[in-house]
């Protein structure tokens, strides 16, 4: 039995029956019209006169009723508010965002469930095979720590803690990247091997993300884990009496998560890119790169980048010296690594020219400022080693930004002269 503090409404105020918000845990779980919250307070025992002000109160805050949100909605809230020593503001807004957390958990597992297929067997354990792809690497190491994060958070009693991080697992690393990346993969055309691999790894971070997240949303999670196929291993009924997920060494993988950060970032700026220029289908991209090693690994990701840039048809990766094709806009992602939008015939290029002079004009004046800084007397001996080498490489982090922004200007300059 966990004894939290006290539940206030969401402007913090005691919950009161003549200020007409008292929320009912039960009409939070099952939901209740405006209307019959207002009838509940005709029928109390509340003085006729603060019966008025109750119902404005409650058409204030409740104008549409409370919706339907469940009881794994409403526990997982009541944990992610918990901290140390603190009242908290309960927002039935909040906790029917959880409840669409819970239906994104039931179409993804469900989804999931079908690119693996109704044949598909799990492997006897957990264990890497070592033929794992980049982005496989990349979810396990996430999975990895969020079950660590969770389980420290846990021993603290600090829900609060344990709930971003699960939560942050299943909506930002599992849904939003791994499950869309992998579609290509899992086709029945695509490469059995690789199909095969992508499936197990789904498969464990489906049980044991189910398995971090029981806790907190028992009965979803219960649900779903029944439909889950089982490890020879897993002799267990119930999820909840079986191992709760832990760290492994064997998943810990910071090279794959700095690989793949990358990746996210090329696809991060290439999705600002086509906002900004309204260009949102039929998008082509071009990744210039200073090194033959991002090269090689913009190369071997570019479809998983193109899956998860929306309406993108297609990414090139450029080697080292290779030119980039005129009539394209470009944001730097790094000091080794560009994307370029090819806006041939879709935008005003000298308003783009203006924009990337802009760009340029901002990166040399922060630039300048760290290289005055550098210039003040006594600098070597008076200022860290540690803070001096950031310094040098903030540096040389805008002159690559100019040097890339300024040959962007060029390429604008050469497409509206053949124009």
């Amino acid at each position: 039995v966990f004894c939290h503090a006290l539940v206030r409404d969401a402007q913090g105020r005691k919950m009161s029956k003549s200020l007409g918000n008292v929320i009912d845990p039960i009409d939070v779980i099952e939901g209740i019209s405006l209307e019959q919250l207002h009838a509940r307070l005709e029928a109390g025992n509340i003085d006729p006169r603060e019966v008025k002000k109750a119902k404005l109160g409650q058409s204030k805050d409740y104008p549409d009723g409370i919706p339907e949100c469940g009881t794994d909605a409403l526990r997982f809230t009541l944990c992610a508010y918990t901290s140390s020593g603190r009242d908290m503001n309960l927002n039935v807004m909040r906790v029917d965002g959880y409840r669409k957390f819970c239906n994104k958990l039931w179409n993804a597992t469900r989804f999931a469930l079908m690119k693996l297929g109704e044949d598909f067997v799990p492997s006897t354990d957990a264990a890497l095979t070592g033929h794992e792809s980049l982005a496989e690497r990349w979810i396990l190491h996430r999975l990895n720590v969020a079950a660590r994060n969770a389980s420290a958070a846990l021993t603290d009693m600090n829900f609060m803690a344990a709930t971003t991080a699960v939560h942050s697992f299943w909506l930002y690393e599992l849904c939003d990247v791994y499950i869309e990346y992998i579609k290509p993969i899992t086709t029945p055309d695509a490469d059995a091997a690789a199909r095969h691999s992508a499936q197990q790894t789904l498969f464990t971070c489906l049980d044991q993300g189910l398995k971090l997240l029981h806790p907190f949303m028992p009965f979803v999670t219960e649900e779903l884990w029944q439909r889950l196929p089982r490890r020879a291993s897993e002799t267990s009924p119930s999820i909840s009496v079986s191992a709760y997920p832990e760290s492994r060494s064997d998943y810990e993988n910071s090279q794959a998560e700095s690989e793949f950060e990358l990746i996210m970032s090329i696809t991060k700026a290439g999705r600002s890119l086509t906002a900004d220029y309204n260009v949102l289908s039929k998008s082509t991209f071009f990744i210039s790169n200073a090194s033959n090693a991002s090269h090689a690994l913009v190369s071997a990701q570019s479809d998983g980048i193109v899956t998860l840039i929306k309406g993108c048809q297609s990414v090139t990766s450029l080697a080292p010296e290779e030119p980039v094709p005129a009539g394209c806009a470009l944001v730097s992602v790094s000091d080794e690594v560009a994307i370029h939008l090819l806006v041939r015939g879709q935008v005003d290029i000298d308003q783009e020219i203006g924009k990337i002079e802009k760009k340029v004009a901002k990166a040399t004046g922060l630039k300048d400022g760290l290289v005055a800084k550098t210039k003040v007397p006594n600098y070597e001996t008076n200022v860290p080693e540690e803070v001096r080498e950031t310094n040098a490489s903030k540096i040389g982090d805008y002159e690559a930004e100019i040097n890339v922004l300024q040959k962007a200007i060029e390429t604008f300059l050469t497409l509206k002269g053949s124009n």
